[in-house]
């Protein structure tokens, strides 16, 4: 079956003693046992709740895995898999990751002796020669969080094969609808759940899907000894959410070239990050893997001090952090999803005092274009005018 129809069919059928087209919410700690000795499969919600376990089946089936496990929100997934290495061992990072991340690298992980090294993973020159006898595993965003850098994953995923690393990645920005990186070779799929797939802006997930049984007991392990599940509530929730994934997606990305392209044909805009952009340097290989472009769009304005008068003026999108919901997000990264990353290393890698990130939803794309274009024109009004007089 199409994605459209597995997405659509989430839970149908997961009930056959009174055929519920929506799957029942199994609000229950524990489970009894039938007698000594035995078990329904089902003996503390930590260790398995059947809701959970319908959206980790459904996860897993989605993104061409053997194992799905779902967690209480993305960072919880992510940490989880880092608890698969040990102190000594070593990563490669893409450079321009989601700042979450790069806080539990950096404040948790390399104080324990978990080193890592940050490059732009769409270049496997640059891979190489910071992979050392320690290295074991790449842990990729694509596209990148938030400058959209493209790193080509089959190309990353048999590199690593080669060298006995693991590939992660994490496909927050894509979905399974759009891009499914166990397919080109990598080992392990993260998530935050919270974003497109639960897409409502009202769940906190995580998810992680393990290309190999072996893997999956691994993972499996780990979030039952570590114990950040995702609760049978939100397990529905999400599960809800994901079945109009592909309908959402769909209007995310036409409003997103839209927009894309609406933003790179202002004088005030000097740089628009959106992979389907033909001038876009990843666009190729964005397209050859995967089956769209996505609902991110990054731009650059000509003066931070626009920033404010950009934010405070927008009417109809909103000023928060978070992305992926129906309603249209904007967000200042070096000042909230980026600001634990330290200034220079943001500079470097373009998440400058100039950049907004929006996350665009799926509202009627004429609202969207008139209310940026309100607050861009007010902004460029107030500041540009003034510079040059």
């Amino acid at each position: 079956m199409k994605i459209e129809t597995r997405l659509a069919q989430i839970g149908n059928g997961a009930d056959s003693t009174t055929g519920a087209i929506s799957a029942p919410i199994h609000q229950s700690t524990t489970f009894a046992h039938p007698s000594l000795g035995e078990s329904t499969g089902f003996d503390y919600t930590r260790t398995l709740n059947p809701t959970r376990k319908l959206l980790e089946d459904a996860i897993a089936d989605l993104e061409g895995g053997a194992r799905g496990l779902a967690f209480a929100s993305g960072m919880a997934a992510v940490h989880t898999v880092l608890n698969l290495f040990q102190p000594g061992d070593h990563l490669i990072v893409s450079n321009d990751l989601y700042g979450g991340t790069y806080r539990v690298l950096e404040q948790i992980l390399r104080p324990i002796g978990i080193t890592a090294s940050y490059v732009h993973t769409g270049n496997l020159e640059d891979i190489q020669a910071v992979a050392t006898d320690s290295t074991k595993a790449l842990f990729i965003e694509t596209p990148t969080n938030p400058t959209m850098q493209i790193t080509d994953l089959a190309a990353c995923a048999a590199l690593a094969q080669a060298r006995g690393w693991l590939t992660i990645v994490d496909n927050t920005f894509m979905t399974p609808f759009l891009q499914r990186p166990i397919d080109l070779g990598a080992d392990i799929v993260v998530h935050s759940a919270t974003k497109y797939l639960g897409g409502h802006n009202d769940v906190l997930a995580g998810l992680v899907v393990a290309a190999t049984p072996e893997l999956g007991e691994r993972l499996y392990f780990l979030q039952n000894s570590i114990g950040a599940v995702l609760g049978p509530h939100d397990a529905w929730l999400l599960m809800r959410g994901m079945k109009t994934l592909a309908l959402r997606m769909e209007r995310h990305m036409q409003n997103a070239y839209a927009i894309a392209g609406w933003l790179d044909a202002r004088d005030d805009i000097p740089r628009v990050y959106y992979p389907g952009l033909d001038h876009h340097e990843g666009r190729a290989v964005c397209a050859r893997q995967a089956s769209g472009f996505g609902g991110m769009v990054s731009f650059d304005v000509l003066d931070s001090r626009m920033v404010p008068y950009i934010l405070e003026h927008l009417e109809l999108i909103t000023f928060a952090e978070s992305l992926g919901g129906v309603e249209s997000l904007m967000t200042y990264p070096a000042r909230q999803t980026h600001f634990d990353i330290p200034e220079e290393v943001r500079n470097a890698i373009g998440v400058t005092d100039r950049l907004l990130r929006l996350s665009v939803g799926i509202e009627h794309i004429g609202d969207l274009i008139d209310d940026l274009a309100a607050a861009l024109d007010y902004a460029s009004d107030r500041v540009l005018a003034h510079a040059r007089s």
